[in-house]
């Protein structure tokens, strides 16, 4: 039997599958590298103009999700926010994002080529020999275009995730911030209800001596002692909640649910001079979820094209070895021994046109459905915009009657009720409803103070970038601890955009 031809036959099949899998690379090499902003409009009904989107591997691999054990420390609401990325759903989302990026470097790579054998039990017989065995190496060859076509959809696919995931870290941030503001208020709360405690403790001191005195009957030492039962009962709701908020802003810090958390003596929240045009155009530029559309269109434009060139047919070419025995007489017409090869090829027929055109027109719809979400986000946003910052107007106007108007005199009344019921000019009953009426109003107004605070939060996470703002400033923190139940830029996705050729 003849060696030679099968070194020969294995000589030519290597460059045959090696140069395919060279040629692809020096088309996959060949991308633009030029990054520009994946938001750049391609308008496919003007243009057949596709984005193209490079991809450029990050040399570590790794995640922006911190290890660090966080500590229980006097953090303020910054330190806070910076230990976010323990949160187990930016961690989870991060990795979605990074399996998406991996599917970029196979995607557009060429199948894996496939080695047969076949070794017959009864030999095939031949002039030249009895034939045995063969063996046949193939390639299976898809339509490049359309390989560069789904790395480019894979590409803007995984682009899209990494702005969801900083969708996921704004809202968070922004939940966290929320949070943070209802603690505060919370803790006002319970400071105020315990000075509320001490000045009706002097109330019902005053009623006990007038009735000792005989100018004042009992009932009012029982309507003191009623409402102070009913301050302890608020007392206990307001620290479950503080404790219930705690546990929340531990979660989503990803942290011990336990764990002290430190609140300012004070924050004094202002209204900066926005204008709300100018904060829907900062969304239009930096809002993830608005970015998130418009790269899903570019990746639905991707989706209309590789639809269209499903169209086109498939190839595989192979190399097939014979071994051939050297089994008969000496011939002068046939070589008596030596193998046989063959090079061969097949091609896919796409001839389900009823398929293909159902596979285009899903496409097509998917890329207008695409196209129509981009105006949707953008509404929703500026209506939200809007919303929160009549919110924000609101609640700013709300502090500053509380402040300057409302709560002055409401306590000037108290204490002039105070005088006259010591002096017998009026009820104990309107002493506890100006008790009452004060109590509510300095609720009030840590209440706005905190609706401020939290809409400005809203407004940062809605235009997505940290906003110029004199907004909000916290006095030095101090530690909180949590009351017991007891009554005491990733860049490794970098879209660009130069148009098909």
């Amino acid at each position: 039997m003849n060696r030679k031809t099968m070194t020969s036959v294995l000589a030519l099949a290597i460059p045959l599958i090696s140069g395919c899998a060279t040629a692809r690379q020096a088309r996959t090499d060949a991308k633009p590298s030029d990054v520009e902003n994946a938001s750049a409009e391609v308008n496919p009904q003007n243009s057949p103009a596709i984005m193209l989107a490079a991809y450029t591997d990050d040399s570590d691999g790794g995640s922006p999700v911190s290890t660090a054990e966080p500590q229980a420390s006097n953090e303020s609401l910054a330190d806070l926010e910076q230990q976010i990325t323990n949160n187990p759903t930016l961690s989870r989302m991060w990795r979605e994002y990074r399996a998406s990026a991996a599917k970029v470097h196979y995607v557009d790579k060429l199948p894996d080529p496939t080695l047969g054998a076949n070794a017959f039990a009864h030999p095939i017989e031949t002039a030249a020999g009895s034939q045995r065995a063969n063996l046949t190496l193939s390639q299976m060859l898809p339509w490049l275009p359309r390989l560069d076509a789904q790395a480019q959809q894979a590409c803007f696919e995984a682009a899209a995730l990494r702005q969801v995931y900083e969708s996921e870290q704004l809202r968070i941030t922004s939940e966290l911030r929320t949070r943070w503001f209802q603690l505060y208020v919370l803790q006002k709360q319970i400071e105020i209800t315990k000075a509320s405690q001490d000045i009706l403790e002097s109330l019902i001191d005053v009623a006990n001596s007038r009735v000792a005195s005989g100018s004042a009957s009992q009932s009012d030492v029982l309507a003191g002692t009623v409402e102070y039962g009913k301050l302890e009962e608020q007392l206990v709701a307001l620290r479950q909640r503080s404790a219930s908020t705690t546990a929340q802003i531990n979660r989503l810090v990803g942290r011990n649910a336990t764990t002290p958390i430190a609140l300012p003596n004070q924050i004094e929240a202002s209204l900066p001079e926005w204008d709300v045009d100018y904060l829907m155009a900062l969304a239009r530029e930096n809002q993830p979820d608005i970015e998130v559309a418009r790269i899903r269109k570019h990746a639905a434009r991707w989706g209309v094209e590789i639809a269209r060139l499903k169209r086109r047919p498939d190839f595989t070419v192979n190399v097939s070895w014979f071994a051939i025995d050297d089994n008969r007489p000496p011939s002068s017409i046939v070589s008596v021994g030596e193998d046989a090869w063959s090079i061969g090829a097949m091609m896919s027929l796409p001839i389900r046109h009823e398929k293909y055109d159902a596979m285009e027109q899903e496409a097509l719809w998917r890329n207008a459905a695409a196209n129509s979400s981009i105006e949707e986000v953008q509404q929703k946003y500026d209506a939200l915009i809007v919303d929160v910052w009549e919110q924000a107007k609101a609640a700013n106007e709300t502090a500053r009657l509380y402040q300057s108007t409302i709560i002055p005199e409401s306590k000037r009344t108290l204490q002039a009720d105070q005088e006259a019921y010591t002096n017998g000019d009026v009820e104990f009953d309107r002493l506890v409803d100006d008790f009452r009426s004060t109590l509510a109003l300095e609720f009030g107004y840590h209440r706005s103070i905190g609706q401020l605070a939290t809409a400005l939060a809203r407004i940062e996470q809605a235009t997505g970038i940290a906003l110029p703002t004199d907004g909000f400033r916290a006095d030095a923190a101090t530690s909180v601890p949590v009351e017991p139940s007891t009554d005491s830029s990733d860049s490794s996705l970098q879209p660009a955009v130069p148009p098909v050729p």
